[in-house]
């Protein structure tokens, strides 16, 4: 039997281990979730809702506990690990609960005489998620949330960098009193991931993570006709015009290039500034960069921590020397951390000037503390280079012009389109993206879509 280990970025020990489950472990789930979902279905909206309501004041309870677990797992300080529950997965469940009465309810249409007509929301079955690492909480909750309160069986394979939050989700869920077999969790193989794909009794997935692991879900799913929803990252750009609040963008732009290592699919990852206001704004960047504590990630006084593991900050440092011989200059790097060291997780924030789109660095996801910056003269040119890439989810534009935000806005190929704000995920609007990074769906009333299917009724009298 194979086992599944957590290496630490915090020290490369091992931090947890688990036996790998086989098909035999994934069939019996299978088979539990199949006849729980059948009763989990003809449950209440409202007795849905208060489970989600069970399992996050659970999770809240411990979420100092969960906030040295993330620590250890995937590297992120202490001090912001606890709001991943304190904040974003409490806002988000609770607003998916709320919302779900109106969003499931039956569609209404123009009636006939002699006849009813409506159209009524059913619950696609049993939904696959298959959650990473980084955001272990955020993203997992993002589908689990809406598919259960739609009336759905939920199986969560995680990353196996963050085995420990679906064991945390499982203990929650069971605590709160979800029905045996509505929710669980395996830690098994790609393989057996896409054995449970092609099951009949699978009938819908979820996919957060890399183009390569989206596309291996894709094919696995083949010939099937189900709903399959991908988030495979970004290359998130940023403008800053040269009307914007400079200080306001700087301290902005800072914090969504560089927070959580800059391990976010909607971080900041490059930034392109007009000329106007480009000196100040890189000097003011470079100066803020310089202020972030580079540490392990258990020390209260660290505001970043190690990347992931050492083969991602190895990737990052890869990028950085390719632009730098290919001409771009670094302004802020890595050996001006005390912690930062070489062949290890540990990589401190990097800023780039002179970079151009001939670099990886600004077209190719980096996933890590690096960005680059980028000199230009107008709206056009901006609007070209932030077209300029592979991936579409967000895209921020600091200015004080509203119109005008709207207007290239609309030129952005992009997901979503932020004004002075970046790195920010808000349950009241649709989350999706565009290109390469997929076509799922989540949040809103709109977020049900992919665990919900249609059905018509027509009752002549």
């Amino acid at each position: 039997m194979s086992r599944q280990q957590i290496i630490s970025p915090v020290d490369s020990s091992i931090f947890a281990e688990r036996e790998t489950q086989d098909w035999s472990a994934a069939d019996k789930a299978l088979a539990r979730a199949v006849g729980a979902q059948r009763e989990w279905a003809l449950s209440s909206v409202a007795d849905r809702a208060a489970c989600i309501e069970r399992i996050t004041l659970f999770l809240e309870t411990r979420s100092d506990q969960i906030a040295v677990e993330l620590a250890w797992q995937m590297g992120r300080p202490v001090q912001f690990g606890g709001n991943e529950i304190r904040r974003g997965f409490q806002e988000r469940a609770r607003h998916m609960a709320a919302i779900a009465p109106r969003a499931l309810e039956d569609l209404s249409v123009p009636q006939t005489k002699g006849f009813t007509k409506f159209i009524r929301h059913e619950p696609l079955g049993v939904v696959l998620v298959v959650a990473p690492w980084n955001y272990p909480f955020l993203t997992a909750v993002n589908s689990i949330a809406p598919a259960l309160l739609a009336g759905n069986a939920v199986v969560l394979k995680h990353a196996t960098q963050t085995m420990l939050v679906a064991e945390r989700l499982q203990e929650a869920a069971d605590a709160a009193g979800v029905p045996s077999g509505v929710f669980q969790h395996l830690h098994t193989s790609h393989d057996v991931v896409a054995r449970m794909i092609g099951d009949p009794r699978i009938n819908g997935v979820v996919f957060t993570g890399s183009v390569d692991g989206g596309v291996a879900i894709e094919k696995a799913a083949a010939g099937r006709f189900i709903g399959v929803g991908t988030e495979l990252g970004g290359k998130d750009p940023s403008y800053v015009r040269p009307d914007a609040d400079l200080a306001y963008a700087i301290k902005n732009n800072v914090d969504g290039a560089f927070f959580n290592s800059g391990q976010s699919c909607c971080a900041i990852e490059r930034i392109y500034v007009h000329d106007v206001v480009y000196d100040d704004f890189v000097e003011g960047f470079a100066q803020a960069a310089r202020s972030y504590v580079l540490g392990s990630p258990l020390d209260e006084a660290t505001t970043i921590g190690p990347m992931v593991s050492t083969r991602a900050a190895n990737f990052v440092r890869g990028q950085i020397a390719d632009a730098v011989s290919a001409g771009a200059r670094v302004i802020v790097g890595e050996n001006e951390f005390a912690n930062s060291r070489a062949g290890t997780a540990y990589l401190g924030p990097t800023v780039l000037v002179d970079v151009d789109h001939k670099m990886d660095v600004m077209v190719e996801e980096s996933f890590g503390p690096v960005i680059g910056i980028m000199r230009v003269s107008n709206d056009d040119q901006a609007i070209n280079l932030m077209n300029d890439s592979n991936f579409g989810l967000t895209a921020s534009i600091w200015t004080k012009d509203l119109d005008a935000t709207v207007a290239i806005g609309s030129r952005i190929a992009t997901g979503t389109v932020y004004m002075n704000r970046c790195d920010y995920v808000d349950p009241v609007l649709v989350w999706t993206g565009v290109k390469n990074t997929g076509h799922g769906i989540a949040l809103s009333s709109r977020g049900f879509e992919p665990y919900l299917r249609l059905k018509s009724y027509h009752l002549k009298h």
